[in-house]
């Protein structure tokens, strides 16, 4: 055989094993097709602007991406980064130093009346760590299915302590596979810390991300990020253990969400929807090949800075972008503490703040 034959059979060999790989590798996703909205324009209550682009970045240098941020009663702010640290800063900005380290990667942060923050771990579970930095482990499965991916928290008036697993099947190092998959394998959660018992309120949810809690106790929101959603459990009321759609067709990937403690909700959007997965959408054979791809060639989230104010019945009353996602982009929370909005961020090595808009 010659030389060049036998480049060419090399070279079929190695296209017809890739090609298998492709087609037959074992993989665990299995995907199911579903019809993604038509997203909505960048125009009226989504109008394009460039109000994020001022935000004042509170540097880390320690490691990076804070996901979610909180503030204590001296008004300290605190962040949870990607190596397991949660950092503190002063109020001014300064002297980041490590507050704890959980030792997995936390996520969702939210101070409790006793000055305990709580933590919503992707691997560790529902934790309390108290001033002095010690952590307890409050909760780690509910109906006897593990949490797999721990991910926001927020906390009632009567401490009860309402929390999300955002896929019961992926861990938070494999949420590419879950949102390729796209099936509802996410719950919301609630941990009574009097009887130490977790009970699922909902499950069946498309990856649950953000929670929180209304100011007048009435419902919890959940984010359901594949769906471009916020959904609404009934607390107390007429329609008290129903749900609801709060806002839906979102123009992005609602990740963290928020309350003011008066009449808004802060939601970021992490990215602007991605053309790509919503026409692979309807496909789930081609996602299934996708999800056998290196991640680096793997459709990916778009840089830019997102935040929304929506009202108490899921109106948009405050609209805040930078298409550029400079100087702060891949925005994961936002919190509100006095006049100031604080973000977080999945990738940034800093926190972000900016003035509160006005009502």
């Amino acid at each position: 055989m010659s030389a060049i034959k036998r480049i060419l059979f090399a070279t079929a060999a190695i296209i017809a094993l890739l090609v298998l790989y492709l087609l037959a590798w074992p993989t665990a996703v299995e995907p199911v097709a579903w019809e993604a909205p038509v997203p909505p324009e960048l125009s009226g209550k989504y109008a394009v602007n460039h109000a994020l682009r001022d935000v004042e970045r509170l540097e880390i240098d320690l490691s990076y991406g804070p996901e979610d941020v909180d503030i204590d009663s001296l008004g300290r702010i605190y962040g949870s980064l990607h190596d397991g640290q949660i950092i503190r800063l002063q109020p001014d900005g300064s002297g980041a130093e490590v507050f704890a380290n959980t030792e997995g990667r936390p996520l969702g942060l939210h101070f409790d009346p006793h000055g305990n923050l709580i933590v919503a771990d992707a691997y560790k579970g529902l934790l309390a760590i108290d001033t002095a930095g010690s952590i307890t482990v409050l909760s780690t499965s509910a109906d006897g299915v593990p949490f797999r991916f721990t991910d926001d928290v927020d906390i009632a008036a009567d401490g009860t302590i309402y929390f999300s697993d955002a896929s019961h099947k992926f861990y938070q190092s494999e949420y590419r596979l879950d949102a390729i998959e796209h099936r509802p394998n996410g719950r919301l959660l609630a941990y009574d810390p009097e009887t130490r018992e977790t009970a699922v309120l909902l499950k069946d949810l498309y990856f649950a991300n953000g929670v929180a809690v209304s100011p007048d106790q009435q419902f919890v929101l959940v984010n359901e990020t594949w769906k471009y959603r916020v959904t609404r459990y009934w607390l107390a009321g007429e329609k008290v253990g129903t749900t609801e759609v709060f806002i839906n067709n979102l123009p992005g990937f609602p990740d963290g969400i928020s309350s003011d403690g008066k009449e808004t909700f802060w939601l970021a959007l992490a990215s602007p929807r991605n053309p790509m997965i919503d026409n692979l959408s309807g496909k789930p054979f081609l996602r299934k090949i996708i999800s056998r791809l290196p991640q680096a060639v793997q459709p990916d989230a778009i840089p830019y800075a997102f935040v929304l104010g929506l009202d108490m019945a899921g109106n948009v009353v405050h609209n805040l972008q930078s298409p550029s996602g400079k100087p702060y982009s891949f925005i994961t929370s936002v919190e509100a503490h006095g006049d100031m909005l604080y973000f977080g961020s999945l990738i940034q090595p800093a926190i972000a703040r900016i003035q509160a808009p006005g009502e």
